[in-house]
């Protein structure tokens, strides 16, 4: 799985959110961020995740947490996902999964007996000064926002 640790420099990234808007780790400076990883818009385990993100994210906020969701779809997918859920959080279009990558989520998975290569659901927890608070690395879908909380409150 991942190569980073608590206490690194969270790799830097530039890519594109759904609007087709340029957005940087580094426009986050100063701010406590929860990086989340997910393997694909739609789908029932992300879609939970996302939902309970956005159904917590007042508190979130009032934590000072800035929540930028990742996953290898496009912008036109990442937009309809976040119209259909009213989803108020920035979603990452990394189709050529080179943040994925930087982050060393990519890799061999199991399903249903079968083998193959994917998206390891994982979320990084970045503090102001750019390093990594810490990694949740199997986020629990239905209760993540309450998990970034306490994980960032330790």
């Amino acid at each position: 799985m991942t190569h980073l640790e608590k206490g690194d420099k969270a790799p830097e990234f530039t890519s594109k959110d759904q609007n087709g808007k340029e957005i940087s780790l580094s426009d986050y400076k100063g701010k406590k961020v929860a990086l989340y990883f997910y393997p694909k818009d739609m789908t029932p385990g992300c879609t939970n995740q996302a939902c309970n993100l956005r159904d917590n994210y007042a508190a979130l906020e009032k934590e000072g947490i800035v929540i930028l969701g990742v996953s290898p779809d496009d912008e036109t997918r990442h937009q309809k996902f976040i119209d259909k859920h009213e989803l108020p959080f920035p979603l990452i279009a990394d189709t050529e999964k080179k943040v994925i990558q930087d982050y060393g989520i990519w890799g061999l998975k199991k399903f249903m007996g079968k083998e193959y290569d994917g998206l390891h659901r994982t979320t990084f927890l970045i503090n102001e000064e750019g390093k990594i608070h810490d990694i949740i690395k199997k986020p629990k879908t239905k209760a993540h926002a309450e998990e970034i909380i306490e994980k960032f409150n330790q």
